[in-house]
């Protein structure tokens, strides 16, 4: 076996795991980044669906409170251990404006609370948030206070986020907390090309050196590295998967850790595979949600899934020629009806150039 297949059998099998309980898949992955399309699920429902079993659709949302996990940003937005957010906080950031402060103040004396009962007590002003529209002013405030880990999510109605105190907690060193988020996220993405992995903890430079960090962990072995094709690769010791790569079809979530660095995905499937949810229509390739298409260890195309609430239909699409491999067809298939149960669907249908 090559250097590119070992890359992709180590990232394969240690990303997608045997399915285990929510609790634990979430725990052994890191972190679990959130995204609310629904094309046709969540992001986190499609990436949890292949490593939690008999997960279905929501799953995350209703069972929250009793995973002992947070939402915070890693990298991205998402779900995480609490022993790892303890170690994201506190955040270095400037002072609270007067708002933030009596907004800190109402929740601490209320409690769990609804953005909208928040402006019950504060009122309705807006401000224009990160996109360049508008935003409650209430609302922005308490997403910079749970920025910063002095609220945390407390679940959510109808998809809104609600918010209650943050649980004291006792901080290590920075240096410490530097050192643990580095090898969470080089845990998450193993193996991650050096370049992205610098790129990811530079967001946490206030912490200390991140690039003298990654290199004494080098130094004591608890990171390895490996450089194929110019392209060098980092992982923690222990993070090697399987020997082989399952035998079967998967839709990937776009956001899944395994297809979410772009530089990876490329080097390893030797294609470019973009999301374009966000691209006008006349310039998509592969669709709005197009999930890649993994078979054995090789991503060959992609698949966009849609569903009515009664039928589910998925059209699949190839890079070149769709697999030989007798089984194919029935493994495409088998993983289109386990995405219909994952979603609640009596029916589905595949479409598309495997089987015509």
């Amino acid at each position: 076996m090559g250097g590119i297949e070992r890359l992709r059998v180590h990232a394969l099998t240690h990303s997608l795991f045997p399915p285990t309980t929510l609790k634990a898949a979430i725990r052994r992955l890191g972190f679990v980044q959130a995204d609310p399309i629904r094309s046709p699920a969540r992001a986190q429902d499609l990436i949890l669906r292949h490593r939690v079993k008999g997960y279905r659709a929501g799953d995350l949302e209703r069972r929250y409170a009793s995973l002992d996990i947070e939402e915070d940003v890693l990298y991205a937005y998402g779900f995480l251990p609490r022993a790892v957010w303890q170690v994201l906080h506190p955040r270095m950031t400037k002072g609270l404006s007067k708002l933030e402060k009596k907004v800190l103040q109402t929740v601490h004396d209320f409690g769990r609370m609804h953005p909208r009962e928040l402006e019950a007590h504060l009122g309705s002003g807006r401000v224009i948030n990160a996109w360049g529209g508008y935003s409650k002013a209430t609302t922005h405030a308490l997403e910079h206070l749970h920025y910063r880990g002095l609220i945390r999510v407390a679940g959510r109605e109808s998809g809104i986020r609600v918010y209650e105190p943050a649980p004291p907690r006792e901080p290590s060193a920075p240096a410490e907390r530097l050192r643990t988020l580095i090898l969470v996220i080089a845990d998450i993405l193993a193996p991650v090309p050096e370049k992205t992995l610098h790129s990811l903890i530079a967001w946490y430079r206030d912490l200390g050196n991140p690039r003298a960090t990654v290199d004494a962990l080098l130094k004591s072995g608890e990171l390895e590295k490996q450089t194929i094709d110019a392209v060098a690769y980092v992982w923690p010791h222990d993070s090697v998967g399987m020997p082989e790569a399952p035998r079967g079809v998967r839709f990937l979530a776009p956001f899944d850790p395994v297809v979410w660095d772009r530089r990876r995905f490329e080097h390893l499937w030797r294609w470019a595979y973009r999301f374009e949810a966000y691209t006008p229509v006349a310039k998509r390739v592969r669709g709005y949600y197009a999930m890649p298409l993994l078979w054995q260890d090789n991503v060959v195309g992609w698949a966009n899934a849609r569903s009515d609430g009664k039928r589910l239909n998925v059209e699949v699409g190839f890079v070149e020629q769709p697999p030989r491999e007798r089984d194919f067809r029935s493994e495409l298939q088998a993983e289109a009806e386990r995405l219909a149960t994952f979603l609640d669907v009596s029916n589905c249908e595949v479409s598309g150039a495997a089987i015509s």
